[in-house]
């Protein structure tokens, strides 16, 4: 039961986390292509619901987890020595890993391709905008939207970067089963080093990423851990800036 419920909830995180990002790429792309339209629509009792609607989604799409893997040891070995939490010979046999990998891929290639959408609409809205406005602050909005696509560019790199190598191990891993190659089995197991600690750096780079090319992240950051806040001068600045030129995300999460 251990096993099973280990890599549910592995599963669970793994699905929330791309679903949470995808989330919030929707609420950038409506804050700063629909300023007027975001204060209407993205609301905190809303946002609880999205994120209790992806949790649910989560757990749903985990479920399979339960059928899929349970504690298997070799044939004609002794199951005290040779136990392990793996995928059961039924879920092999049955095909069902290989959906389960299918369906985990998709997880990751369509909130991508979100992703690269929904950054690629918004990096062209900024330039647009640019070259629309003129007057006395065009330079400070300018370095603005650069900044905002520069973070927005960064993001999605990150993302990719860090569950690439996790899926492509486990597809490797789920055909080692099928094929019963020993060449493809080593290969999947080195992807898996990378790819084990990619995902756990995934779940923490992105606020760093955030605190590190965001002013507004870095005031709400302080607040939150109670740490000394920015001098009355540059934080007035900060706000009169993010008001005027409103290239960051106004709901910050």
């Amino acid at each position: 039961l251990l096993c099973k419920l280990f890599q549910f909830v592995s599963e669970s995180c793994t699905y929330s986390t791309i679903l949470n990002i995808t989330a919030l790429s929707v609420e950038r792309y409506i804050a700063i292509c629909f300023p007027l339209r975001a204060k209407v629509i993205i609301t905190k009792g809303k946002v609880k619901l999205v994120i209790l609607f992806l949790w649910t989604v989560s757990f749903i799409s985990a479920g399979p987890i339960f059928v899929l893997v349970g504690v298997e040891h070799e044939n004609g070995t002794n199951p005290l020595s040779t136990n392990e939490c793996r995928a059961t010979e039924y879920a092999i046999r049955s095909g069902l890993l290989t959906i389960m990998v299918w369906t985990s891929s998709i997880f990751f290639f369509l909130p991508v391709f979100c992703l690269t959408v929904l950054y690629s609409l918004i990096g062209r809205k900024l330039w647009r905008r640019k070259r629309k406005n003129i007057g006395p602050n065009t330079v400070i909005r300018d370095k603005n939207n650069k900044q905002t696509v520069k973070m927005l560019v960064v993001v999605v790199f990150a993302f990719i970067l860090c569950w690439l190598p996790f899926h492509v191990g486990r597809y490797l891993f789920s055909k080692s089963f099928e094929a019963g190659s020993l060449e493809i089995a080593v290969i999947s197991q080195y992807c898996n080093l990378v790819s084990f600690v990619l995902f756990y750096l995934s779940a923490a780079i992105n606020p760093i990423l955030y605190n590190i090319m965001s002013k507004k992240y870095r005031v709400a950051a302080c607040r939150l851990f109670g740490l000394k806040p920015l001098p009355k001068k540059r934080l007035s600045s900060t706000k009169q800036e993010s008001s005027r030129f409103w290239t960051e995300p106004s709901v910050i999460t």
